[in-house]
């Protein structure tokens, strides 16, 4: 082995270069006895390096050990019908007459008449299949459940599984499927409930968790930060946007802070996949609880209405007409004889506050007029030709889909228009926002001339002849005077197509 001498200059070099290097590397420099005397004071002289203090990581285990108990699995069935075979009492031809007609013939003995078989009247038989996982958590010891509309949509059957392996079958006491909110009841006492917690108090960057079941594996603990809160999507309400993993299955299981709190229900992920991606989404539990009130005292929902289509306030409009910032919702329509329309505003106008609060985003106002109790006579302030103004207006109620007074406004809507044979409602003001139309009435169902001219449900009605249409009412109205002597030209929307149907109405 060959060895080196190494001068002052040479000696100092290599500490600094191993001094550098350790700095680089995170290790730790071992300084030894100077190999000269005349190098003890250039080491002396060199600064101290202090070790970087890691930051300690939540510890979850306490939190989750509380808040298990109270999260549930919920699995859902719906009923389907069962496709019986030849021998069944079924007829055998109904498939070649699902592609061939209702009036196709099997064919039969030469010169003997082509007759259908008689065909069974039995009603087809049903049978329970899975529909679909979910999460929920208990809010009182009493058996009520919060979780998502999505998840009991449509189910026939609801069963909520505990964590100690318990197993209840559930009742809907109420949904609203514009928060996608959800609350069930089991029949059980004493169960473990999740306190609600602030959300007010929920900052970017704090520590949250999720309990849930993804892809039915119950009890799962996942963990991240708040990346975003009021997060709009166009949604009904501003979301709390998350970095932790939910999946399908994590639906309407708590968000949890580091206080086992619950300050949101996960609800949504934003992918391409179908998987998670890195964001997912939760309702803010405080909007969530005003709707639980409701739904505990009356099993539905009810929420105000002014009858305006609203869009956003870019900072060009706001430029244009002079406003101060790019702040409140613009008004694109006003629903005739609605309450705006009877208060005065007009589309261009830009609505600023609402009952005393302010419209920072356009996606604001729907659900501050949503919780204003219908009835209620309240001042909005506008901005029009570069002034504020105030306006009166007086909140109706927003109709619940499905209600018995929805139902009766289209029973008598389906009479007024026989002549046609349509039965029409209202266009959502979300569906005339995508559509970039005004006013038109929804088909809800066709028969007779209309189905036979090829309306159907879901088309919107934008005239009659030369009267454009603006409400189910004035729908009404024309279709119970037309000419039953000749053809009905009806402007029609479908997609993103429009065009005119001849209908001649039924005598």
């Amino acid at each position: 082995m060959r060895f080196q001498t190494l001068t002052q200059p040479s000696l100092r070099r290599l500490q600094a270069t191993a001094l550098a290097l350790a700095l680089v590397s995170g290790g730790v420099l071992l300084h030894h006895a100077p190999v000269a005397a005349q190098a003890a004071p250039a080491a002396a002289s060199a600064p101290a390096v202090a070790a970087p203090t890691a930051a300690a990581l939540p510890d979850f285990t306490t939190i989750v050990e509380k808040a298990d108990p109270a999260v549930v699995n919920i699995r859902t069935t719906a009923t389907v019908p069962v496709r019986r075979g030849p021998g069944g009492g079924n007829d055998p031809y109904e498939l070649f007459r699902f592609f061939f007609g209702p009036d196709f013939q099997p064919p039969g003995m030469p010169g003997a008449p082509r007759q259908a078989p008689p065909r069974d009247q039995t009603p087809p038989a049903e049978r329970s299949v899975p529909r679909g996982l979910g999460s929920g958590f208990f809010i009182s010891d009493d058996g009520y459940i919060l979780t998502n509309n999505h998840v009991v949509a449509d189910a026939n059957e609801i069963f909520v599984t505990l964590t100690d392996g318990r197993e209840f079958k559930a009742k809907v006491i109420g949904t609203d499927e514009r928060t996608d909110v959800a609350l069930i009841k089991v029949d059980a006492k004493g169960m473990a409930t999740l306190p609600i917690g602030d959300v007010k108090a929920l900052k970017k960057g704090q520590w949250v968790l999720a309990i849930g079941s993804p892809f039915g594996l119950d009890s799962t603990v996942t963990s991240g930060i708040v990346s975003a809160i009021g997060r709009d999507t166009g949604e009904y309400l501003p979301f709390i946007q998350t970095d932790v993993a939910v999946n399908p299955g994590n639906s309407g299981g708590p968000l949890l802070n580091l206080g086992g709190e619950v300050v949101g229900i996960n609800s949504q992920i934003v992918s391409r996949s179908g998987g998670f991606m890195g964001i997912s989404l939760a309702i803010p539990i405080d909007e969530v609880m005003r709707v639980v009130e409701q739904l505990k005292a009356s099993g539905r929902v009810t929420r105000g209405l002014i009858g305006v289509q609203i869009g956003e306030v870019s900072k060009d409009v706001a430029d244009a007409i002079g406003l101060p910032k790019a702040e409140g919702a613009l008004v694109s329509g006003v629903q005739p004889e609605g309450p705006a329309d009877a208060a005065g505003v007009q589309p261009g106008d830009v609505i600023q506050r609402f009952n005393g609060q302010a419209i920072n985003r356009w996606s604001d106002l729907p659900r501050i007029v949503g919780e204003t109790k219908p009835g209620s006579d309240v001042a909005m302030e506008v901005w029009r030709k570069g002034k504020n103004q105030t306006l009166k207006v007086k909140v109706t109620e927003m109709e619940a889909k499905g209600g018995a007074a929805a139902a009766a406004k289209e029973e008598s809507q389906a009479k007024a228009s026989n002549a046609l044979g349509l039965a029409v409602t209202a266009v959502p003001a979300e569906m005339q926002r995508k559509l970039r139309i005004k006013g038109g009435v929804l088909v809800q169902s066709a028969e007779g001339v209309s189905a036979a001219a090829g309306l159907t449900q879901g088309d919107v009605v934008l005239a009659i002849n030369d009267t454009d249409v603006t409400s189910p009412e004035q729908f009404a109205k024309l279709a119970a005077k037309v000419d039953k002597e000749r053809a009905v030209g009806l402007l029609v929307r479908r997609g993103d197509l429009t065009q005119w149907v001849a209908v001649r109405p039924a005598k």
